[in-house]
C-alpha cells in the first residue's frame, strides 16, 4: 500500500483489461496476458483497472472483481473473508425491499474499516483477549449502524423528532376519502421507490460528511 509521501500527485486512469471469447485477460497498458491472481495484486497495490469484453465492449468489470473474490476465498488453508452466515443474509437480501440499501451500508462499512486500519491493529494487539478485539469491532460496527439509522430516521414518515412530523394534541383532521371514481394521488409502491432512493443518497452524503 502507498504511504502518504509516496502517493501520487494525480491519479492514474483505470487500466483497461479486454477479456477474450478464451476467457484469456489482456492488459492494454503491458501489453500481457495477465491472470486474476495479477488482477488481484493490482487491487491490493490500488491500481485500478476495468475490464471490458473485446467483441462486444461490455463491462465486465463487477463479473470480474466478484470472480476474484471467489477465486480468494475458495484457496485451500487460506483465511476466508465471508462468513457463511454473511453470506446467507447477503442472498436473502436479493429482490427484498431493502436491496438498494445494501450496497451503500456495506460501503460505508469498508470505507470506515479502511481509514480506521491502523488504530484498528493497535487495538487488536493490545487486547489481552479475541473477546476485547472483537468488542472492539462490534463498536466501530454500531458507528456505522448509527449513520445508516439516521439517515432512515430522516426519511421514515412521522419519526420522532422529524421536523415536521404531526403530534397527537395537534393532529391534523382527517381528511375525507377521495370519491371512489376519482384514483387517489400517487401509489405506495412509487412513494416506497422515492423514499429509499432518498435514502440512498443521505446515507452516501452522511458517508461523505464523515471522510
Amino acid at each position: 500500500m502507498l504511504n502518504k509521501a509516496d502517493a501520487p500527485t494525480t491519479k492514474k486512469d483505470p487500466v483497461v483489461v479486454k477479456k477474450y471469447a478464451n476467457r484469456r485477460l489482456y492488459n492494454t497498458e503491458t501489453s500481457t496476458y495477465v491472470t486474476l491472481e495479477d488482477l488481484a495484486q493490482m487491487v491490493r497495490s490500488e491500481r485500478d483497472f476495468v475490464v471490458f469484453d473485446a467483441k462486444t465492449g461490455d463491462d465486465l468489470t463487477h463479473a470480474v472483481l466478484t470472480q476474484i473474490i471467489v477465486e480468494q476465498e475458495s484457496r485451500s488453508g487460506g483465511q476466508t473473508l465471508l462468513p457463511i452466515p454473511f453470506l446467507r443474509q447477503l442472498i436473502r437480501f436479493y429482490g427484498d425491499a431493502m436491496e438498494r440499501m445494501v450496497p451503500s451500508y456495506l460501503q460505508i462499512s469498508m470505507e470506515t474499516l479502511t481509514k480506521e486500519q491502523d488504530r484498528f491493529r493497535k487495538q487488536f494487539a493490545n487486547a489481552f483477549t479475541p473477546q476485547g478485539a472483537f468488542e472492539a469491532y462490534q463498536e466501530q460496527a454500531r458507528k456505522n449502524l448509527a449513520i445508516f439509522e439516521q439517515a432512515m430516521t430522516m426519511f421514515t414518515p412521522f419519526a420522532p423528532g422529524k421536523p415536521g412530523a404531526a403530534k397527537k394534541d395537534d393532529a391534523a383532521p382527517a381528511k375525507e376519502p377521495a370519491p371512489k371514481d376519482e384514483p387517489a394521488a400517487g401509489s405506495d409502491l412509487e412513494d416506497m421507490k422515492s423514499q429509499l432512493a432518498a435514502m440512498q443518497a443521505r446515507i452516501e452524503k452522511l458517508s461523505r460528511d464523515r471522510g
